[in-house]
């Protein structure tokens, strides 16, 4: 299940940006990578949830360190590719505004 909500979660990353640069509305693009993206975390503790409970210890030595550093990665970079039409809309505005005051 963590594959098909972080593959979504990529996809809908990459619908922001796309939409950001058709100069069209993001925010709900965002919201939804963003949810994808934690729900991708839910789904990943739960399988280990799961071989806690199966006390399968050689699968839990054996994915988690990786899987670890994995998440840590691509929840950080998810974060940073979803916010980033925010700021570079803010820039936009900046040089529009003095742009605007400059030929004034």
């Amino acid at each position: 299940m963590w594959i098909i909500f972080g593959l979504a979660a990529i996809g809908a990353t990459l619908l922001n940006l796309t939409v950001f640069m058709m100069e069209k509305d993001y925010k709900l693009p965002m919201a939804i990578a963003l949810s994808l993206t934690a729900l991708t975390l839910c789904a990943e503790y739960s399988l280990i949830n799961m071989w806690v409970d199966a006390e399968d210890w050689a699968a839990l030595k054996d994915v988690v360190p990786g899987m670890s550093r994995a998440l840590w990665f691509l929840t950080i970079a998810a974060i940073f590719l979803n916010l980033l039409p925010i700021f570079l809309e803010n820039i936009r505005q900046k040089r529009f505004s003095s742009d605007k005051k400059q030929s004034d």
